[in-house]
């Protein structure tokens, strides 16, 4: 069995045979986003972050699509500790993606604020009423898009994101028995 690679927050993911034609990308993680509507009480002592999910249809029909907060799992530091996802996120809801056409959603979340440079971000999109194979993309807040993008010179930063997850996944794929989750 292969080891699946995340994604990098930036990259855009291609639904492939379940869903020909829909891709999507996480990206534009900002720290201190606090919703327009307010704090969450729980989030109290935590610091807000925020990102968008854009779901694309490159097909020649048109899918309903559905992104909320329970369609997402997101982890924070390198224990993969829960992050809150506030209750303000801007969320896709039955929405009728037609050919061309893009639709985006912001969520809001709030973690401590020292663990908030190690993201996971997973997304199990609602296509057509039913659920997409999940993802995972990976980066974290104050790491520029542009830093996990491979330079167009080398192919590969040496010292970029990319190449540090790519690194890590090389490493724990190399001791039998121990595969990463997610």
């Amino acid at each position: 069995m292969g080891m699946h690679r995340p994604n990098i927050i930036g990259d855009w993911r291609e639904y492939g045979d379940d869903h020909e034609g829909i891709r999507v990308r996480v990206h534009s993680v900002k720290r201190d986003d606090v919703p327009p509507e307010g704090r969450d009480n729980q989030a109290r002592k935590l610091t807000y972050f925020s990102f968008r999910v854009t779901v694309e249809n490159r097909a020649e029909e048109w899918f309903w699509i559905e992104l909320e907060r329970r369609h997402l799992d997101v982890r924070y530091g390198t224990d993969g500790d829960p992050a809150l996802i506030d209750y303000h996120s801007k969320e896709i809801k039955g929405f009728k993606l037609y050919p061309l056409r893009r639709v985006t959603a912001t969520f809001y979340a709030a973690a401590p604020a020292r663990h908030l440079d190690i993201l996971g971000i997973q997304v199990h999109l609602r296509i057509d009423d039913e659920p997409s194979t999940a993802h995972v993309w990976v980066g974290g807040v104050d790491v520029p898009e542009s830093a996990t993008t491979p330079s167009k010179k080398s192919g590969k930063r040496k010292n970029s994101l990319v190449h540090e997850v790519s690194k890590f996944l090389e490493e724990q794929g190399s001791n039998p028995g121990e595969t990463p989750s997610g």
